[in-house]
């Protein structure tokens, strides 16, 4: 198979297009040929030499990817109700860049009708990651209000919409007016420019000084206190990245007086036992958002395969709106 290697740790241009032997899908697995292949910052992370993949798995970037179920394990295949050619996107520890992948079956999920392959490629990094840390970790409440940092990242547009569809009000910050549009569009109730405003203040003002029950920040740094800042009496702050650094400096008193939750966590090296669980929650409360239209696929831009250096260019200049893809 042709498969996108990392040559060694570095910028866009270590990654390289080989020819890898074909994966072989074990127990409890099934081996997907891939039509699409979604790009996430861990991958970035990993090709530069910050994010190894966790024990047993591939070396080969690529958390999510969709397309066809080609072989697997048939009893295993046939409890999930799961056959040879149906339309799948799976969560996966790594492989996802290539044109065959082996994904555990309790990972894979639909490709969610009237959704194309590779628009089901957009799924699986983003929704499990927002449904383990807003829904199931923050238990975002319809009526709750969110705020997402990184509102035009590919989470931050799943985030919105799933947040939405839940009943809650989201806010927003992002790094321009085009991006703070593209938010509003999706349904964001408000946008902060963060380069023009202070969010901490805006949140204030817009909650009339209650503030939000629920932020998750893939920043980190210097976020953390002023998060804090920003949080309702009982609020839940949940770190999943650290763009802005990884020390921070935080008021410990308002933690006391307002009863604030502050937590992170990380997805890729979790237990499969775990994600299968987020697999069976997604499948039974956002699956029918997505059928419904009610979430929708945002992909900014797709790329060749072959030009998957071209895709992480684009995502490290933080220009993009959405997702971006690779097609085989």
């Amino acid at each position: 198979m042709k498969a996108i290697e990392i040559a060694s740790p570095g910028g866009p241009e270590v990654l390289r297009w080989v020819d890898r032997p074909d994966p072989c899908a074990g127990v409890g697995e099934v081996l997907i040929r891939v039509a699409a292949s979604g790009v996430n910052r861990p991958d970035v992370l990993q090709r530069k030499g910050l994010y190894p993949p966790p024990p047993g798995a591939s070396d080969l970037p690529g958390l999510e990817v969709a397309g066809t179920v080609v072989a697997g394990d048939i009893d295993a295949m046939a409890a999930a109700d799961l056959r040879l050619g149906d339309p799948v996107c799976a969560l996966v520890a790594g492989g996802g860049y290539a044109e065959l992948c082996a994904a555990p079956i309790a990972h894979c999920l639909p490709a969610p009708k009237g959704w194309s392959l590779d628009e089901a490629a957009c799924l699986p990094e983003t929704t499990f990651t927002v449904w383990s840390n807003v829904f199931d970790r923050a238990a975002l409440q319809p009526g709750d209000w969110l705020l997402v940092h990184g509102g035009s990242s590919g989470i931050g547009v799943t985030a919105i919409q799933m947040a939405k569809a839940h009943g809650a009000k989201v806010i927003v910050t992002v790094g321009s007016a085009q991006k703070a549009a593209a938010c509003l569009e999706l349904g964001a109730d408000h946008a902060i420019n963060y380069r023009d405003s202070d969010f901490v203040a805006e949140i204030k003002r817009l909650t009339e000084d209650r503030g939000v029950d629920v932020i998750l920040d893939m920043v980190a740094g210097s976020y953390v206190g002023r998060n804090l800042q920003c949080l309702a009496d009982d609020g839940r702050a949940v770190v999943i990245a650290v763009q802005g650094g990884v020390k921070a400096e935080i008021d410990a008193g308002l933690v006391l007086r307002r009863r604030l939750t502050l937590s992170g966590s990380t997805l890729r090296a979790r237990s499969a036992a775990f994600k299968a669980a987020i697999a069976k929650a997604l499948r039974a409360q956002v699956w029918p958002w997505l059928e419904q239209g009610r979430v929708k696929p945002v992909i900014h831009q797709r790329f060749e395969a072959r030009n998957a250096s071209q895709a992480h260019t684009l995502m490290e200049s933080n220009a993009h709106i959405g997702k971006l893809v690779l097609t085989w």
